[in-house]
């Protein structure tokens, strides 16, 4: 082999390429981004049932609820890829982890999209004068960070579901209600709790492909303490039951049941995670439990809205 092409070789298999724009739209992981608009549509009927739906207010919502969690996503990227755990990763390559993207830059896009958030959630307070809600923001920022941030990473401990529970259920479902409202329903409580164990599911699955790669990179999530079996059992209980709630909705609100076909996406989500055995049918899941999220909070809305 000549001095030629052995430089050629080094050079092509040593130095990770660029990121670049479709990279970097990857990073913010779209897929993920139905679970952030699901919560601010239930919250926004359920403000609509008393004829208080403002579209400017639940507008401000949505832009906090997708900025935070595409501030999560990167930072979860530049987080995971500063420790070394997406050097196991079995999925899509991630901007740090690969090398594709300076570290410093991942985090500065992370710390933007927790800033727009931050202005979006200010403003929304000086409309609606809930100045506590300043608290509760700061609080959904700081759990952002920390889920894999900081020295000791919650969802490094198995405690990821509870905080997406809290924050991408409860809180978005409650709180896109009462600053428009100025009070609690039980419309929006009964719908958080519904999207939120959707959002623990999607996360469920998430992991349960990651299990061997995450034991390796010393990441217990929940599927690493409960096994690949357990796990699976739960992601299918967290799917159905939300589904509960759609049929005591429908009591009340007819149009409700039809957020059960959205049971056509969850059905096969479960079969899938109960018989996987590959990344991608863990992958085919993932996308399927989204869906199911999204279709969860656009049924729901459009039954409330009525």
């Amino acid at each position: 082999m000549s001095k030629t092409s052995k430089k050629h070789h080094g050079s092509t298999s040593h130095k990770p390429r660029k990121a670049t724009a479709a990279d970097w739209i990857s990073g913010a992981r779209i897929r993920t981004l139905p679970l952030a608009f699901a919560p601010v549509a239930i919250g926004s009927g359920a403000a609509a049932i008393t004829d208080q739906f403002k579209a400017p207010v639940a507008l401000l919502c949505l832009v906090v609820a997708l900025a935070l969690q595409i501030g999560v996503n990167y930072s979860n990227d530049y987080s995971d890829g500063i420790r070394g755990t997406d050097n196991y990763r079995v999925g899509p390559a991630r901007l740090t982890g690969s090398g594709a993207a300076d570290p410093k830059k991942v985090l500065a896009v992370a710390l933007t999209f927790f800033a727009l958030s931050a202005v979006a959630g200010v403003i929304i307070v000086i409309l609606t004068s809930a100045w506590w809600m300043l608290a509760i923001g700061a609080v959904a920022i700081v759990a952002a960070w920390f889920y894999t941030g900081g020295r000791r990473p919650y969802g490094y401990a198995g405690l990821g579901e509870v905080m997406v529970f809290i924050f991408f259920g409860l809180v978005a479902t409650v709180g896109t209600t009462f600053v428009q409202t100025g009070a609690f329903s039980q419309e929006s409580l009964f719908g958080g709790i519904g999207i939120g164990l959707i959002s623990c599911a999607v996360l469920v699955v998430n992991n349960i492909r990651d299990i061997e790669t995450d034991k390796l990179a010393g990441k217990k999530t929940l599927a690493v303490r409960m096994g690949r079996t357990p796990s699976a059992v739960l992601f299918c209980f967290l799917m159905i039951l939300p589904f509960g709630i759609v049929i005591y909705f429908g009591l009340f609100y007819s149009a409700a049941f039809l957020t059960l076909f959205a049971l056509l996406a969850a059905l096969p989500a479960c079969l899938i995670t109960l018989t996987a055995k590959t990344p991608q049918e863990y992958i085919l899941a993932l996308k399927l439990s989204s869906l199911t999220g999204l279709l969860y909070g656009l049924g729901l809305a459009f039954a409330f809205f009525g």
